[in-house]
């Protein structure tokens, strides 16, 4: 009987041993699928929620922000610009913006293979990111077309016609931000560092293509629109800074998003651009709170806010590039250059940029652009390979001194583009429906003049 036993289990063993060598392969597949499987979904989860974040940015935080710095009768106008911002952004990025800014075309601007959002569905594009659904990729990017334009608006606060600055987007969208954002992000673009770029100009998350050109822009619409009326003898102080404290701090949350979602995936490379994020706005706040402090004897809420806001723009270029040390020090240098161009530079040269969307986006951009080619490390991301693989010196410091003057030349193109496309697109809407308010729109105020409504009811 323990013959009989003994045969038999050898016999189970042997045929256990056949069926497992049988099954081996498959098994090690359906392993590798499911793999491959709970990446793509844990990727494509925390990409859904940097769209989320990055589009909180635009609606509560920017028009909370914006809204509490303007002057209590044009609240609502202003707070209006970024809301139908995320409106008209969306629809357009749908129809044909998608297309233009990742479509492979030339070196400048997309094709038209992705109109209507056609062909942009839950299969991966690798050139782009190979862990998440293309229509992800799509949605996030969506994000950044729409809060751009809508920086610009705190340049002309107070102002500017509402049918004026949806015609002003709307062509400002064509002509400046989907080439731009082709030539840096796109596939083949000019100043793409990763897919075949003339010129390798590093920008994580938007530098050039959010911060410069709508910062730029921004300078552009000042001086183009003039003054606002009475200033700068009438005090035009933010009616109310709570708003604005909780809009920056909505825009501090969000920029985690923002910057963080801008590695397109749920690993290291996040994390790293979610702390240099956080470092730089920290450091920049106190920046700005200790100039201000050292110079008029009080630190204030709108000086901290506005520090944390420039840190926030300056690290974003660099956000995926750099360790926290740096990132401090980019924060630090970014508080206190863009306190001196909002308060010393704006009062020297007289323009009215009426919530400083110039000397924090434009300045800070700029800055922090330049800074990405001294900090950037190829340990934190090896952002370039020679021909056998090998990882080669990202910035400056590590060894690369010619990535300074690369991202020298992506910040003068940014630049360029800025400026004349939007002088352009100035003098084409002020021929069309004319840019300004009349003097007593403006006395009434936007909300009652553009909207027939007021932010605060004293009568209720």
């Amino acid at each position: 009987m323990k013959r009989i036993l003994s045969i038999l289990s050898l016999s189970a063993l042997a045929a256990a041993h056949l069926i497992g060598q049988a099954a081996a392969p498959s098994s090690t597949a359906a392993l590798e699928a499911g793999i491959k499987s709970a990446q793509m979904n844990a990727d494509n989860a925390w990409m859904l929620v940097s769209c989320a974040l990055v589009l909180m940015m635009t609606g509560p935080g920017l028009a909370l922000f914006y809204g509490g710095l303007v002057r209590r009768k044009n609240v609502l106008g202003t707070m209006m610009q970024s809301f139908i911002l995320m409106a008209i952004g969306t629809v357009m990025w749908a129809l044909i913006g998608y297309s233009l800014a990742f479509g492979e075309g030339n070196p400048f601007i997309g094709d038209l293979r992705y109109l209507f959002l056609d062909k942009v569905a839950g299969e991966p594009y690798a050139a782009y990111a190979a862990t998440i659904p293309h229509q992800t990729f799509m949605l996030f990017q969506m994000m950044f077309a729409i809060i751009t334009p809508a920086l610009i608006t705190g340049a002309f606060a107070e102002r500017m016609k509402f049918s004026a600055m949806v015609l002003f987007t709307i062509l400002w969208s064509l002509i400046v931000y989907y080439p731009l954002a082709h030539m840096v992000w796109g596939n083949g673009g000019f100043l793409n560092a990763y897919l075949g770029g003339k010129v390798p100009c590093l920008d994580f998350a938007g530098g050039t293509v959010v911060h410069i050109s709508s910062g730029v822009s921004a300078l552009v619409c000042a001086l183009v629109m003039g003054k606002r009326k009475g200033f700068p003898a009438e005090a035009m102080k933010p009616h109310s800074l709570v708003l604005s404290f909780i809009g920056a701090c909505l825009l501090w949350v969000g920029w985690f998003g923002f910057n963080a979602g801008s590695a397109l995936s749920a690993g290291t490379l996040a994390t790293s651009a979610f702390a240099a994020t956080h470092f730089a706005a920290a450091a920049a706040a106190c920046g700005w709170i200790l100039a201000e402090w050292m110079q008029h004897g009080k630190p204030s809420i709108l000086g901290g806010i506005s520090g944390a806001v420039a840190g926030l723009v300056a690290i974003t270029p660099a956000s995926g590039f750099v360790k926290p040390m740096p990132a401090l020090i980019i924060g630090f240098i970014a508080g206190i250059f863009c306190y001196y161009m909002v308060v010393k530079v704006k009062n020297m040269l007289g323009y009215d940029d009426s919530l400083d969307a110039f000397g924090v986006h434009g300045a800070g951009g700029t800055l922090g652009a330049l800074l990405t080619g001294v900090f950037a490390v190829s340990e934190i991301n090896p952002a370039f390979k020679d021909a056998a693989g090998k990882v080669l010196p990202v910035g400056m410091l590590e060894g690369n001194s010619g990535q300074l003057l690369n991202q020298a030349i992506g910040v003068a193109i940014a630049w360029v583009i800025a400026i004349v496309g939007t002088f352009i697109i100035l003098k084409v809407v002020d021929a069309v429906v004319g840019l300004r308010v009349s003097p007593e729109e403006e006395t009434t105020g936007l909300d009652l003049s553009q909207h027939g409504e007021e932010g605060y009811s004293l009568e209720s």
